[in-house]
């Protein structure tokens, strides 16, 4: 068996198209959607992943802003900056870029931002209303591997989901948004990590199978059910090569299964686009 692949830049491409239309909506009532970055300190690939940002907001028609503090500030100007993006009218929704520099309070940062602003949906209170089932900006990679499963006509209600990883920012909040009965989720999911012992005994009964624990090559072929859907939403750094969570061998037993590029990636992309849009049109 060869997978077939869980093509996330097709699965973004139709997402990005009902965006521009939605965005239209909103200019022709004299509302244009607005993201603010804010990046903290000189880290080089944070400086990249905010640049291909705000590309993409120019792609669909957003407005974007960007909000940077070189070097080591203090943290009362990282707190300012916050609320200079809680309070400027243009801005919908804020990306605070993730590390800080050491001795800053990341975590202090998210909590002053106003949660309705939250783009990446991680604020304590947009996961706390995940969990309730309430709406809130959802976290934009979980959400985007739900995007995904559904472009490609892949159902999760009732069906067995194993998520291998327990992150705030992939494993916990897609086992709460993969549970809720909206959006056809409504999964039996379970939740393992690399301290469980005996992975496999838990990955081989997923009939979906999301792999996000940052370990390179953790997941093997003799660890999945032929027939799984497979998703790799982990990566780890080897050698300065990006290295992800599942082997190759994988996609000879899987059904589908993402791409080492262009999978879980433009879905999280897009995703914060959507957050955005969905910002905008709350307060038009």
């Amino acid at each position: 068996m060869t997978a077939r692949l869980l093509d996330g830049e097709a699965a973004a491409a139709a997402v990005r198209e009902s965006l521009v239309e939605r965005i239209g909506a909103l200019r022709e009532r004299g509302v244009v959607p607005g993201l603010m970055t804010i990046l903290v300190g000189d880290d080089e690939p944070s400086k990249k992943y905010i640049a291909m940002k705000h590309r993409d907001c120019a792609a669909v028609g957003i407005d974007s802003y960007d909000l940077h503090l070189p070097g080591r500030p203090s943290q009362d100007e990282v707190d300012d900056t916050v609320r200079r993006a809680n309070d400027d009218p243009r801005v919908h929704a804020c990306l605070i870029q993730y590390p800080f520099p050491r001795g800053l309070d990341y975590e202090a940062a998210i909590l002053r931002l106003n949660p309705e602003k939250d783009a990446d949906g991680l604020h304590p209170v947009n996961l706390g209303k995940l969990v309730m089932g309430a709406d809130a900006p959802r976290a934009c990679t979980p959400l985007g591997i739900q995007r995904l499963l559904a472009h490609h006509g892949i159902p999760v209600a009732g069906r067995n989901v194993v998520i291998v990883g327990r992150g705030l920012t992939i494993g916990r909040p897609l086992a709460d948004l993969l549970t809720l009965k909206e959006d056809g989720a409504n999964a039996a999911v379970t939740v393992v990590h690399t301290g469980v012992p005996d992975l496999a005994r838990h990955t081989r009964r997923a009939d979906v199978l999301v792999v996000a624990a940052g370990s390179a090559g953790l997941v093997t072929a003799d660890m999945v059910a032929a027939g799984a859907v497979v998703v790799s939403a982990g990566v780890s750094f080897e050698n300065g090569r990006l290295v992800p969570d599942v082997t190759d061998d994988v996609a000879d037993v899987a059904a589908w299964i993402t791409p080492r590029i262009g999978g879980v990636g433009p879905m999280t992309r897009i995703m914060l686009l959507s957050n955005t849009v969905t910002a905008a049109e709350n307060t038009a």
